[in-house]
């Protein structure tokens, strides 16, 4: 008997806050939060234009959203529950810890810009939650965790399943969730929107 077993599969979560009570509400007031720091947050713009970021980012300027906005903390709210519920999808051995948000932040992505490949250091569980998706906005790229060690392997078939395409592109709508272990690298493709494209993305770290 032959046949193939999978191992070691890469696991994203994803889930959405549109099927909630009153969550146009909630999503408006969420994006008019973003705008705001993007209009306020003087030290943010100077970092995203130092940096060469095409738009704007609190990731390097603010590190109270919870505390500054209450429709960040009720963000967190909701956030907690699905890492925790993720968590325990991954069957992850907290010890006795929990995990803990230790970071939110606002990404403002201009038409045509985009973010490079990148991981998340230091943490267990990243995400982001999309408040803005115009249409033609940019799909969230994730890598396959192997593709270092693919050193003479050839591409796959067009026709492959997603679990062994070497990149997957997610495609999210308003109030879509998507959570990942933060080892998993990631970017987004140049905003082919003509309006900006925004989202708020997180860290959970283990506490």
């Amino acid at each position: 008997m032959s046949g193939l077993r999978t191992l070691f599969a890469t696991q994203v979560w994803e889930s959405s806050l549109a099927g909630g009570a009153g969550f146009e509400a909630f999503n408006a007031e969420l994006e008019e939060a973003c705008r705001m720091l993007a209009a306020e947050d003087a030290a943010g713009r100077a970092w995203c234009k130092a940096h060469g970021y095409g738009g704007y980012t609190s990731y390097a300027s603010l590190d109270d959203l919870p505390t500054r906005a209450s429709v960040f903390g009720a963000l967190k709210t909701r956030l907690d529950r699905q890492a925790r519920a993720f968590a325990e999808a991954l069957a992850l051995d907290l010890k006795g810890g929990r995990l803990k948000l230790d970071s939110l932040w606002v990404n403002v992505l201009k038409p045509g810009a985009a973010h490079t490949g990148h991981i998340h250091p230091h943490s267990v569980i990243s995400g982001t939650v999309y408040v803005a998706v115009p249409p033609g906005a940019s799909a969230l790229k994730l890598e396959d965790p192997r593709l270092p060690l693919m050193m003479a392997a050839p591409p796959r078939r067009a026709d492959a399943g997603e679990d062994q395409q070497a990149f997957v592109y997610l495609t999210p709508k308003a109030g879509t969730v998507l959570m990942w272990e933060s080892w998993l690298r990631h970017e987004v493709p140049p905003n082919q929107a003509k309006a900006d494209r925004i989202s708020v993305s997180f860290n959970y770290g283990w506490r």
